[in-house]
C-alpha cells in the first residue's frame, strides 16, 4: 500500500524480478521487471544494470511521493485555517461583539443614574464589572486557543510541565516528562504549537480512560538526516478494546501532524497504549 511501481514494456510472464527503490535506507517502492519472453532469463550483467537503474531512480519515486504528500497536506492546511478563522470570526462576532455593546449601554445608563440616583448607578457599574471581567476571560481563551502563552513564557517543555501540575484527582497516574536533547533546541512556532498540543491530547486521554499507574511522556529532536521531533506519550493502562473506533481526540491530533507534513501512530500491542507522532523540522 502506498508503494510506486514501475515496471519496464514487455510480454506478461509467470516470472518478475523486483528491485527495491531506496531513499536514505527507506524503500519508497520497487522496480518490477520481467523478461522480454517466457523463455529469457535475465544475466547477472543485466541484474546488477537493473539494480543500478533502482539506486538511482530511488530518490525520484521519493520525491514524487513526497510532492503528493504536500499537496495533500497543503490542502488540508488551508482547510484548517479557513476553519479556523472563521471560528475566531464567530467567536468575535457572536459573543464578543454583542457583549461589549451592551456594556456601553450598561455604562450610558449608569452615567445618567450618577447624579440623580447615585445607588443605581453603583449597582449599574458591579454589574460592569463582572461582564467586563467575563469579557477578559473570553479573550483570554481566545488567545489561548491561538497560542498558549505558556509556550513563550515557558517553552513547550515548561508548559507541559505547569499543566501537569494543575492536573488534580487522586487516582492520577505518575505523569514523566522528559525531552532529548534536554533543553530542547528552539522549534518553529507551527511545530511547537502543534506538538504541545498533541502531547496534551495524549496525556488526557491517558488520564480520562487508561486506567494507569504512570504514563511517560518523551519529546525528542533527532537532526540526522531529516530532521524531525518525536513525540511519544505512552502508559501502562488497560489499553484500548479492539473495536473501538478513532474519536475526536485522535483524529485531532493525527490532523495536526499531518498538517505539518508528519505523522501519528497508535500501538495498542500489550498493556497500555502509545501514542508517537513525528513532525518535520
Amino acid at each position: 500500500r502506498g508503494r510506486l511501481k514501475g515496471a519496464m514494456v514487455g510480454t506478461a510472464v509467470a516470472k518478475t524480478a523486483e528491485f527495491p527503490l531506496r531513499y536514505q535506507n527507506e524503500v519508497v517502492g520497487y522496480l518490477v521487471v520481467s523478461p522480454r519472453s517466457p523463455d529469457e532469463t535475465f544475466t547477472e550483467r543485466e541484474r546488477q544494470l537493473l539494480a543500478d537503474i533502482a539506486g538511482q531512480t530511488g530518490a525520484m519515486a521519493y520525491a514524487v511521493r513526497l510532492t503528493a504528500a504536500l499537496q495533500r497536506s497543503r490542502g488540508r492546511l488551508v482547510l484548517a485555517r479557513e476553519e479556523e478563522r472563521r471560528r475566531i470570526r464567530r467567536d468575535l462576532h457572536d459573543e464578543l461583539g454583542p457583549t461589549l455593546a451592551s456594556q456601553t449601554f450598561v455604562l450610558d445608563a449608569a452615567l445618567d443614574a450618577l447624579e440623580h440616583d447615585p445607588q443605581t448607578a453603583a449597582k449599574l457599574l458591579q454589574s460592569l464589572k463582572t461582564q467586563n471581567q467575563a469579557t477578559v476571560a473570553d479573550i483570554r481563551r481566545l488567545v489561548y486557543e491561538l497560542r498558549p502563552p505558556t509556550l513563550d513564557e515557558l517553552g513547550i517543555m515548561g508548559a507541559l510541565q505547569a499543566h501537569v501540575a494543575k492536573l488534580d484527582g487522586r487516582s492520577l497516574p505518575h505523569i514523566q516528562l522528559t525531552a532529548d536533547p534536554n533543553p530542547l533546541p528552539p522549534l518553529s512556532a507551527a511545530v511547537e504549537v502543534a506538538a504541545y498540543r498533541i502531547a496534551l491530547e495524549a496525556i488526557t486521554n491517558v488520564v480520562r480512560h487508561a486506567q494507569a499507574q504512570r504514563c511517560d511522556v518523551c519529546l525528542r529532536v533527532e537532526q540526522n538526516g531529516r530532521s524531525a521531533i518525536h513525540i511519544e506519550v505512552s502508559d501502562d493502562g488497560i489499553g484500548l478494546p479492539p473495536d473501538r473506533h478513532p474519536g475526536v481526540g485522535l483524529n485531532s491530533m493525527r490532523e495536526r501532524a499531518e498538517e505539518l507534513g508528519g505523522s501519528l501512530e497508535l500501538n495498542n500491542a500489550g498493556e497500555g497504549v502509545r501514542v508517537t507522532a513525528v513532525l518535520p523540522l
